[in-house]
């Protein structure tokens, strides 16, 4: 079984923010799997799901993303996952918005969420689904812009990244990380 993580906050004042594209991610896959996120199991909500006959966890931590960690920590135990089938999805403002990158591992960066996962895990081997919300406007607050709701100019450019990510995760599913990262590590021409 697969573990796909969305990063975000819970709660009304996070929907739609940019904080909460990995929330996104993991609502639309469960709309396309024809899945129901469960009110709440522990400190997470889930959707059973299968794709590609693969069964698979969507999950979204209720911790607030600094803390989710936590969440993942418990999830992992309780699942008795193995690092390598644990796939976190997350905004990251280094990369253009309606871009994504597909990752096998690596460092948690300046992302809270994914720092506070990789202290409790104790691990950076896990895969990672970055989703562009960037690029930082100059002289702007990092902290209060990721806090920001998408503006209406901006929603054709997010419907691409997340119509790029689910694809993404469908090929890590069904055929490896190494083709997804083939696929989508580049920079995807607009249109």
């Amino acid at each position: 079984m697969w573990l796909v993580v969305g990063l975000g906050n819970p709660g009304e004042p996070y929907v739609q923010t940019r904080h909460n594209a990995g929330f996104m991610l993991v609502e639309r896959l469960a709309r396309a799997w024809d899945a129901a996120f469960r009110e709440k199991r522990g400190q997470v909500r889930v959707a059973e799901a299968r794709c590609g006959g693969e069964p698979v966890l969507l999950v979204q931590p209720l911790t607030y993303m600094n803390l989710s960690g936590h969440a993942v920590r418990a999830l992992v135990a309780a699942r008795r996952a193995a690092p390598e089938r644990l796939l976190v999805a997350y905004d990251d403002l280094d990369i253009p918005l309606g871009e994504i990158r597909v990752r096998p591992q690596g460092s948690a960066g300046t992302h809270k969420g994914m720092q506070s996962i990789v202290r409790e895990l104790g691990t950076t081997k896990f895969p990672r689904l970055r989703i562009g919300i960037g690029p930082l406007p100059e002289g702007r607050d990092a902290a209060a812009y990721v806090l920001r709701r998408f503006r209406r100019d901006e929603r054709d450019a997010l419907e691409r990244g997340l119509t790029h990510a689910a694809e993404a995760l469908e090929i890590i599913l069904a055929a490896g990380m190494e083709k997804a990262m083939t696929a989508f590590n580049r920079k995807i021409p607009a249109g």
